[in-house]
């Protein structure tokens, strides 16, 4: 039987959350049963995609004009045929909706997968007359969480009965720590070292860490907050370090491109931000066995068991996130409970593993009959 061609649309291949999912989806399909090619609507395709074009991957790209651009439909369906593609996986809304109408009338099988929501959410009146048609020739929507799934009934017009939940996965050996960062930073064992990892973004909520950082130092507690990153809100995040004194209890390394020296010296992970979907940075700390902080919003209570592997607190909540730090940081035994608990609650979830075979079973189910 000939290999299951699987052709990915997306925006591109730069370094982010849904990018790291399709690359994982292609780099476990490797195999005799799969062939994996990816096209972008947008240029250029970033670094994974360069990486993955040299390493052999077929893929096609094309810059898409303002406006609805009728060529790229053109360019992807021209695609679809020439490599007689069996399933187009359309990543996020726009994707699919190029996506769907190149593949009309063809023998390829649409997915839909929806990686996140914008905040705040809004519903859009002609995606209620657009999206049934769309759904009609789609043939699987997926979400990378439950949350996700909800804004796609509540917000897209698309029934949560007709949606999986497919959660986000990554591969279960992190990499080797090379710096010893409490050390560099010159901070003892007895200090509570807080962190993240998240671009400086308004949704991120990076103030909410700030502010209940000073309310702990204020109450006596011992503690340092990394916060590893950069963006558009750095300028601001500088401003607030500056008016809350924090200077020495504050470390900004600013963009890294693999950060696995920071998760591993972090103590709690934190993560505030107004809204997510299933984020990889979570995962990652999760993998490395880090007990986390979070706020109830999107995939975060799905990802984090309230009590068993962190502690999810009220959106943009400062007495809950303050009072949740001082309480892990005066419970040594909850805290290496949580430890043991995040990596159990990865391996048994959130694998790159995990995902890739549910993937795998929606491709197998899809295939055309030849």
């Amino acid at each position: 039987m000939r290999k299951t061609k699987v052709l990915h649309i997306t925006f591109d291949m730069r370094i982010g959350g849904t990018e790291m999912v399709i690359k994982n989806i292609i780099e476990d399909n490797q195999t005799e049963a799969f062939e994996m090619s990816i096209f972008c609507i947008e240029e250029p395709i970033g670094p994974w995609g360069k990486e993955l074009m040299e390493r052999g991957l077929k893929i096609y790209s094309q810059h898409r004009s303002d406006g609805f651009d009728i060529g790229m439909i053109k360019a992807i369906r021209k695609q679809i045929k020439e490599n007689n593609i069996d399933v187009l996986h359309c990543h996020q809304y726009t994707p699919w909706v190029y996506g769907v109408l190149a593949s009309i009338g063809m023998k390829a099988r649409v997915i839909f997968t929806e990686h996140g929501r914008f905040y705040p959410d809004v519903k859009s009146p002609k995606r209620r007359y657009i999206n049934p048609i769309l759904r009609f020739f789609t043939h699987k929507i997926t979400a990378i969480s439950d949350a996700t799934a909800q804004a796609l009934d509540s917000y897209e017009y698309i029934p949560k009965q007709d949606c999986e939940v497919v959660y986000n996965g990554i591969h279960a050996s992190p990499l080797a720590v090379k710096t010893n960062i409490r050390e560099k930073l010159g901070l003892n064992d007895e200090t509570l070292l807080l962190g993240t990892i998240a671009r400086f973004d308004p949704i991120k909520n990076h103030f909410l860490m700030l502010n209940s950082l000073r309310k702990v130092l204020d109450k006596g507690l011992n503690a340092h907050l990394i916060i590893v990153g950069d963006g558009e809100t750095r300028q601001e995040i500088e401003s607030t370090i500056q008016r809350l004194s924090l200077q020495d209890s504050v470390t900004l390394p600013g963009y890294v491109v693999k950060p696995n020296d920071f998760l591993h010296a972090f103590d709690v992970f934190l993560l505030t931000s107004f809204s997510e979907g299933t984020s990889m940075t979570l995962l990652e700390a999760m993998r490395a066995s880090k007990p986390c902080i979070v706020t109830d919003v999107g995939g975060n209570p799905e990802v984090i068991k309230d009590g068993v592997n962190g502690i999810v607190i009220k959106n943009d909540c400062e007495p809950e996130l303050s009072e949740a730090i001082i309480a892990l940081s005066s419970d040594t035994e909850k805290l290496g409970s949580m430890q043991t608990a995040a990596k159990k609650r990865f391996d048994a979830l959130f694998t790159a593993k995990h995902m890739c075979e549910q993937y795998q079973a929606i491709y197998d189910q899809l295939r055309p009959i030849n």
